[in-house]
C-alpha cells in the first residue's frame, strides 16, 4: 500500500478514538453508576470532543477528505455526542423522573440525529461542502459541551454528592432548550473565516482573560460552562439580529414598492405625452 493511501487512514484513526471515547462513556454509565463515574463519563466525552475536532483539520493539513470519512464522522457523533450525552444526563439528573426522563433524554439524542441528517444532505448539496461561516442550527457536540460542562462543574462544586431534586427542573428545561435548538434554524458560526487583526487579538484576550478571571475566583470547571453559554447565547443574539434586520430590509422594500409604481406611471404618462407631442408634429 502505497504512503498516499495510507493517510487517508490517518483522520478515520482520530474518528474512531472518538467513538471509543464515546463508547467508554457509556460503559461508564451503565448500572448503577456513582457521581465519580458520570464525571469521568463526562471527561471522555471532552476527550471525544478533542479527537473529533482533529479529525478535520488532519483531513485537510493531508487533503484526505472524502465521503467516507464525512459518514463516519456523522455516526461517530451520534455516538460520542448523541447517545452518550443522552445517557450521561438520563442517569445524572432523569432518571427519578422515570419514563419522561427517559423521553428527555432521548429527545436530545433523537434531535442530534437529526440535526447530523440534515448537516450531511446540506453539505451534499452545497457547493462548499457544508464548510461555509454558519452552521444550520446547533452543533451536536457544542450541544454536548454544555451538559458536559454542567455536569463536571457539578461535580467539582459539590465534591461527588448527587444532583439535588430541585435542580432537576433547570435540568430538564437545559436538555429541551438544546434539542429545540440543535434542530432550529438559528444560526452559529462556525469561525472559519475568522483572520488575526487587532480586533480579532482583542477579542480573543478578551475572551482568556475572562476565562482566568473565571477559574482563579470561583473554580476552573466553569470555565468551560461559561463559554458553552457564551456561545449559545451569541448565536441566538446574532440570530435576532439578523432576523431584525431582514424584517427591516423587508419592510423598507415594500414601502419602496408604491412608490416605484407611481414612478413607472408617470414615466409611461410622460411617454403619452411626448407620443402625443409626436404626432401632433407629424400632422
Amino acid at each position: 500500500m502505497s504512503p498516499r493511501k495510507l493517510m487517508f487512514v490517518l483522520p478515520n484513526l482520530f474518528t474512531v478514538t472518538s467513538i471509543l471515547c464515546g463508547f467508554y462513556a457509556l460503559t461508564l454509565c451503565a448500572g448503577e453508576a456513582a457521581p465519580a463515574q458520570l464525571n469521568q463519563a463526562a471527561l471522555a466525552i471532552l476527550f471525544a470532543m478533542f479527537f473529533d475536532g482533529c479529525d478535520g483539520r488532519v483531513a485537510r493539513l493531508t487533503r484526505t477528505q472524502s465521503d467516507f470519512g464525512m459518514q463516519l464522522d456523522s455516526l461517530a457523533d451520534v455516538v460520542s455526542f448523541g447517545a452518550a450525552p443522552g445517557l450521561l444526563v438520563y442517569k445524572w439528573a432523569l432518571e427519578p423522573l422515570g419514563f419522561v426522563g427517559l423521553l428527555i433524554a432521548f429527545s436530545f439524542t433523537a434531535c442530534g440525529a437529526l440535526r447530523l441528517a440534515r448537516f450531511n444532505v446540506l453539505a451534499m448539496r452545497s457547493p462548499q461542502g457544508g464548510g461555509g461561516n454558519f452552521f444550520v442550527g446547533l452543533p451536536i457536540p457544542l450541544a454536548a459541551s454544555v451538559l458536559v460542562s454542567m455536569i463536571i462543574a457539578h461535580y467539582a462544586a459539590t465534591g461527588g454528592e448527587p444532583l439535588d431534586d430541585s435542580a432537576r427542573g433547570p435540568v430538564v428545561v437545559a436538555t429541551l432548550s438544546l434539542s429545540l435548538l440543535m434542530v432550529s434554524t438559528v444560526r452559529y458560526r462556525t469561525f472559519k473565516d475568522l483572520r488575526l487583526s487587532p480586533r480579532s487579538a482583542l477579542v480573543l484576550a478578551l475572551v482568556l482573560a475572562s476565562g482566568v478571571v473565571i477559574g482563579t475566583r470561583f473554580h476552573p470547571a466553569y470555565v468551560l460552562v461559561a463559554y458553552s453559554f457564551a456561545y449559545l447565547g451569541f448565536g441566538l443574539l446574532e440570530s435576532a439580529f439578523l432576523v431584525r434586520h431582514r424584517l427591516v430590509a423587508r419592510k423598507a422594500g415594500r414601502g419602496a414598492a408604491p412608490a416605484m409604481v407611481l414612478l413607472d406611471e408617470a414615466e409611461e404618462d410622460e411617454d403619452d405625452e411626448d407620443d402625443e407631442d409626436d404626432g401632433q408634429r407629424m400632422a
